[in-house]
């Protein structure tokens, strides 16, 4: 059996089943008494079930979502939710290549690794002199973690800031992404000395 999303992109059984795992997750009424549709506790349901599907072997991607770019990483959109809750996009690392310092315009998500392993670089804005295009922000490093297979963080905002790099020498790495709605854009921090950064904004969009 095939199964369709509603972009029309064709998806088999095992991604259905994903897809059916997340619509729980991000389902209020399907999960009383553990945080109805408060932020952090969504993101923590996401994280599950995603972890879930990669036990369960629930998570099969067509061979579509495994081609590299040769200039940055691929971005793929897996599923996007008819009602608006999340979208799941399939990133594509070859080797060396990685994000710039960016944030998720307000948006959680939940970032887990499929294939591979991934570098995570976790900041903390100090200040920043507002939300204007090109401001001066300082933000430092606080964490910083390898992920391998199964392996699954969570952003939350105000703490969205981070960048995410394949950390495997000469493989490609994927990871799947649950944002909580449609992120069409982000903002990126350019280093501009003495620690500081300026803020720019970044469209995104879909490979293929």
């Amino acid at each position: 059996m095939i199964l369709f999303t509603n972009v029309g992109v064709q998806v088999e059984p095992e991604i259905g089943a994903l897809i059916a795992r997340l619509d729980a997750a991000v389902d209020p009424s399907t999960m009383l008494g553990a945080g109805g549709s408060d932020p952090e506790a969504v993101v923590h349901r996401v994280k599950a079930a995603l972890q879930a599907a990669l036990r369960a072997n629930d998570l099969e991607l067509p061979a579509r979502f495994r081609r590299t770019r040769p200039d940055t990483y691929a971005r793929r959109l897996l599923h996007r939710d008819p009602e608006g809750r999340y979208t799941a996009v399939v990133m594509t690392w070859g080797a060396g290549q990685g994000t710039s310092l960016h944030d998720h315009s307000g948006l959680w998500c939940v970032d887990c690794v499929v294939d591979g392993e991934i570098a995570v670089t976790q900041y903390d804005l100090i200040s920043g002199d507002g939300e204007g295009e090109g401001g001066a922000y300082a933000l430092r490093p606080q964490t910083y973690v390898t992920a391998s297979r199964g392996e699954a963080g969570c952003l939350i905002p105000p703490f969205e800031y981070h960048t995410l790099a394949n950390a495997s020498p000469g493989r490609t790495s994927l990871t799947l992404h649950v944002y909580g709605g449609e992120m069409s854009q982000c903002h990126v921090f350019e280093p501009a000395g003495d620690g500081m950064f300026r803020r720019v904004t970044h469209d995104l969009s879909y490979d293929e």
